[in-house]
């Protein structure tokens, strides 16, 4: 049975072709983000080329006042097929420009954790009274281990899995699952220009993964594969090394 695939973020290169790949298996897609005329030509693009409907919906992760009103447009537009979720939406400062100035460390948290769960706690009962639908979220590698160079947002990534657990536990009740990607190094807008990039993937393989993964229920993956093996040796490193290190 197709669904309607909210597809929160939908500016980002991950989630547009997360959308793609959705529509292209008959699903409809609504678009939520905040560049209205982007997601307007982008609906139209994913509507061309998928055999569902696509729509676009204004949505800011941070206008937590204003979750409510999305997710009951989203409800309207999914129009009686069973809602699923796809959260693609964060930034990345620098943890220079993070510790050069408070705000921006308060913004990093609040796109990257506090508008997901803002967002996610108004759809969680929707689906709980279905008994229908999926939940995707990127979270990040950067969540496993606090590194010095991007601890606030490795930070803000871990407090979305452990969300994320607790929501998996929650809707699994209802035979929703929630399932965790964990990106490694991505070509998008977030990573360009970032020194000491290895092992790229890119959107369209992450967003193919994503919706594999979806499909088949599973709880948590990491894109590509080999970042479980990278992550578990970083994990492992004494705490009294890991510290002395530039990473």
């Amino acid at each position: 049975m197709s669904e309607c695939w909210l597809v929160l973020g939908a500016s980002s290169a991950i989630a547009r072709a997360f959308a793609r790949v959705a529509a292209a298996n008959g699903d409809d897609v609504v678009l939520a983000g905040r560049d209205g005329e982007d997601l307007a030509i982008g609906a139209a693009d994913v509507g061309l080329r998928g055999k569902g409907r696509a729509h676009a919906l204004a949505f800011d992760a941070t206008a937590h006042a204003a979750h409510d009103e999305v997710v009951a447009r989203a409800v309207a537009l999914a129009d009686g097929k069973p809602l699923s979720v796809f959260l693609a939406f964060g930034t990345m400062p620098s943890q220079a420009e993070i510790d050069a100035d408070w705000r921006v460390a308060w913004t990093t948290l609040d796109s990257n954790f506090v508008g997901a769960v803002s967002i996610l706690q108004r759809l969680a009962p929707i689906l709980e009274a279905r008994k229908a639908g999926r939940v995707v979220a990127l979270a990040s590698v950067a969540g496993d281990r606090g590194r010095l160079k991007n601890y606030v947002y490795g930070a803000a990534k871990a407090g979305l899995a452990t969300y994320l657990q607790g929501l998996r536990a929650r809707l699994f009740r209802a035979g929703v699952p929630v399932t965790t990607v964990k990106p490694g190094f991505v070509d998008t807008a977030m990573t360009w220009g970032l020194p000491g990039l290895f092992l790229v993937a890119s959107p369209a393989d992450v967003a193919t993964a994503c919706y594999a993964a979806a499909r088949r229920g599973k709880e948590e993956i990491y894109v590509p594969f080999f970042w479980w093996g990278i992550m578990t040796i970083i994990r492992s490193i004494p705490e009294r090394i890991f510290k002395k290190l530039s990473i």
